[in-house]
């Protein structure tokens, strides 16, 4: 199976997306090889990074439901190389 990497740039503009927003990561916490978030209490907001080591799909899954989430703003970059599994 062939693994991508990918970084998924997450804005939070409301807390009552936070908890619904962290069962979805715990869900797909296998794939997650890191995360580091923080608050910005100037403007009221959230920053969220989480870095993938996963296939397309998985990704585009994982995106499409944080993307549905209101007032939850994402972008996913993915690398241009991929590997596979046993690579």
């Amino acid at each position: 199976m062939e693994t991508r990497i990918a970084i998924i740039g997450i804005i939070i503009e409301n807390k009552d997306s936070v908890e619904r927003l962290n069962s979805i990561l715990h869900e797909y916490s296998d794939y997650i090889i890191g995360r580091m978030g923080m608050p910005y209490h100037k403007r009221g907001i959230h920053v969220i990074s989480v870095i993938l080591d996963a296939p397309n799909n998985v990704i585009s899954a994982l995106s499409g439901k944080l993307g549905m989430l209101p007032n939850v703003n994402i972008k996913t970059v993915y690398s241009k190389v991929s590997k596979t599994a046993n690579e």
